[in-house]
């Protein structure tokens, strides 16, 4: 769960909340339910802001999640929160946690409390009787309970990576070997553990290899390398009952002191019986650890970068005539935006302030100009030369005006606009001229050219983009989905693959309001941004210093 920074105030805390259920209710026949935790800002009407969630936790009634939420705790101000359970349905298993559409999950339980509750509850640690969903008041034990903690997080930005193994494991296994994975966690000052990192699942053996390990400084250990961390290698169970191979406690700074020498860390376990043996039961080798600075998303914004937004709009005739009140091109004479032009309100609002000319290319595609051949890239201005124009009120009259002068065709092909879009990014971008460019389409139908769009894709994945999709209407958008790549990067017919994920997808008429599109298709942006930027190597420039005001003419003396 990112930072979130969604509370403000003149003077804040940094806070990190971690959470943990007990005896959550089971919603699930062959198997225990698949909770996940999601956190609101209960605003002042009432209404709830979404602010993060965590991952999901496979067959547990007593999850702990390693997801953390980080907000700005303000003295002076009352700020409610609300915090809801979900059981995940298995079929959606694999899809990115903040793309899982909560009316498809079963609510398990929920509720709420001030920030203040748990920063001053002794230990910084609340425990809250969870309630069924539209209820007011608890309903006793049977929906479980939520234990949210607190923890004053020191904002290092710094990541910690690490490679490391195992080898020699006692084996929990009967008929195979060990699914092992390693669980760090932050030990607390009254001994109690926060999950703060979990490895992936290596299957079946005694010497796993796990992949590299990143994790920031302030998550592992909040910025403290001397710190208490508990490791423990587990072994994996279809039940989501894992079985503890063995455990070791120590710092980061010790753990980085292995790495130094090689010498390896000896696991142990302790048995359950009256005597309370312990045995040694594995060995961790530490390949690797270090610890190097990284940056954010904000730090590029205020050392200059500048997104340029790009439009493409859909002028294939699936839309309608924009003469009739049913086209999705529909002119309402009330002054009422059509669905194309919400679209280009919700995310060029959002956008605009990232561009300091709010100068943005706007195409469409789809249609045939007056005098002219079907076009799947032709400038809304009319000007092929200079497809700009200025800020969103700009590309609102363009794309009006253009309703009056092309006819609407078809195919509907994605493939021209986005190497047109890319043409635009692979200006040569350097370490002191930073630039990334977003490109939104805005399209009604089901796209002709999905192998070339997709090698368009690939080709550009190495160029500062992101490829924003809307989908308007109602028609099948599967493909889209595809394109989107959540799950397997794409890859073109000669078996490239792209460098990163560049696409966000998301139809509209599944979201209520403006501002709930934006933000669902802006999601992942700061992420591809970083991606990007990372794979380049380039870091974000110093802050900017503001410019003093010009010096005023001299003013003639009075007559």
């Amino acid at each position: 769960m990112e930072a979130v920074e969604k509370i403000t105030g003149s003077h804040g805390y940094c806070t990190q909340l971690s959470f943990s259920a007990d005896k959550l209710r089971n919603k699930d026949i062959f198997s225990k339910s698949d909770p996940m935790l999601v956190a609101y800002i209960k605003k002042r009407d009432g209404s709830l802001e979404e602010v993060g969630r965590t991952e999901v936790i496979l067959n547990s009634l007593k999850p702990r999640w390693i997801t953390d939420l980080t907000m700005l705790y303000n003295f002076e101000e009352i700020q409610p929160l609300v915090f809801k359970i979900y059981d995940i349905d298995t079929k959606f298993s694999g899809i990115p946690v903040q793309k899982l559409k909560l009316e498809n999950q079963t609510h398990l339980g929920e509720t709420d409390c001030l920030l203040s509750e748990i920063i001053t509850a002794p230990g910084q640690s609340l425990v809250k009787a969870l309630r069924r969903e539209n209820e007011q008041v608890e309903t006793g034990p049977d929906c479980g309970t939520l234990t949210i903690r607190a923890e004053e997080l020191a904002r290092l930005k710094f990541l910690v990576n690490m490679e490391i193994s195992a080898d020699q494991l006692d084996n929990k296994d009967t008929f195979s070997k060990n699914d092992p994975y390693l669980v760090f966690s932050r030990v607390r000052a009254d001994g109690s553990t926060t999950p703060a990192f979990r490895t992936e699942v290596k299957k079946n053996t005694l010497a796993p290899e796990w992949k590299p390990i990143k994790v920031t400084l302030a998550q592992l250990c909040n910025g403290d390398k001397d710190r208490p961390l508990k490791i423990e290698c587990l072994n994996f169970n279809n039940s989501g009952r894992a079985d503890l191979i063995g455990a070791v406690q120590l710092s980061l700074n010790e753990i980085m002191q292995h790495a130094h020498t090689g010498e390896p860390i000896q696991l142990q376990r302790t048995s359950h019986g009256p005597h309370h043996v312990t045995k040694n039961s594995g060995l961790l080798r530490v390949k690797s650890c270090e610890i190097e600075p990284y940056h954010s998303f904000m730090d590029y914004i205020i050392g200059g970068c500048e997104i340029n937004f790009m439009v493409a709009v859909d002028f294939t005739a699936s839309n309608g005539s924009p003469f009739q009140p049913d086209s999705l091109h529909y002119a309402d004479p009330t002054g009422r935006p059509n669905k194309y032009q919400q679209s280009i309100l919700a995310v060029g609002e959002v956008l605009q302030h990232y561009d300091s000319d709010q100068r943005f290319p706007a195409w469409g595609f789809g249609g045939r100009p007056i005098d002219g051949p079907v076009s799947h890239c032709f400038a809304l201005n009319g000007n092929h030369q200079a497809a700009e124009v200025n800020g969103i009120s700009g590309i609102l009259h363009a794309y009006s005006q253009a309703l009056r002068h092309v006819a609407l065709a078809g195919p509907t092909l994605f493939a021209p606009v986005i190497n047109m879009a890319a043409s635009f990014a692979s200006q040569h971008v350097t370490q002191e001229n930073q630039k990334y460019f977003v490109l939104l389409i805005i399209t009604d139908g089901v796209i002709t050219d999905l192998q070339p769009t997709i090698n368009a894709l690939v080709q550009a994945s190495h160029l500062p983009l992101s490829v924003l999709i809307i989908g308007v209407g109602g028609a099948d958008f599967t493909e889209m989905e595809a394109l989107d790549a959540d799950k397997k990067r794409l890859q073109t017919s000669d078996g490239r693959v792209a460098q990163r994920d560049l696409v966000q997808f998301v139809p509209m008429d599944k979201m209520e309001k403006g501002s709930e599109l934006a933000k669902m298709l802006l999601a992942e942006l700061p992420y591809q941004f970083l991606e990007f930027m990372n794979q380049k190597k380039i870091i974000p420039n110093p802050p900017r210093v503001p410019q003093p005001p010009p010096p005023r003419a001299p003013q003639p003396p009075p007559q």
